[in-house]
């Protein structure tokens, strides 16, 4: 695969499988052993059953959810995309009751992808951004002048 097609088949995951809630697109788009490098939330399952349940607590929680691909680059197998993700949390979602309150964060994801296929995952998430704006964690403290 060209390293364009590689960059297309990664997108599908945000704006198919996370945006439209098309769960099907894991199945279609993921290797069955899908190796995910990341720390998943609790209860969880790894692989794509766990891909899937991710989505499915995400736009249960922000029914809105919307993602765009800021940048994205490849290299050989390789994908990197970096994104700034926006909703309104109206739906428990993790755990995490509704606060109706907007958020937008940004992401990092790394694919490694063989014959079409998606095989490993690497992401990062400011969770602790989208937590402060919709009130569950606290702001940070502004420094004092006066130090």
């Amino acid at each position: 695969m060209s390293t364009e097609q590689n960059k297309a088949i990664s997108r599908r995951i945000p704006l198919e499988v996370f945006e439209q809630g098309r769960f099907d697109v894991v199945d279609e788009i993921c290797a069955p052993d899908l190796k995910e490098h990341g720390e998943l939330m609790p209860g969880i399952p790894t692989g794509r059953e766990g891909l899937k349940a991710v989505a499915s607590q995400l736009r249960k929680g922000f029914p809105d959810l919307k993602y765009r691909i800021d940048l994205q680059i490849a290299d050989g197998d390789f994908v990197a995309s970096y994104a700034t993700v926006s909703g309104t949390h109206k739906g428990e979602a993790f755990g995490m009751p509704a606060t109706g309150k907007d958020a937008e964060w940004a992401e990092a994801h790394f694919v490694k992808m063989a014959n079409g296929k998606i095989t490993e995952h690497w992401g990062v998430q400011d969770r602790l951004g989208m937590l402060r704006q919709l009130g569950l964690a606290p702001a940070p403290q502004a420094v004092s002048a006066s130090r």
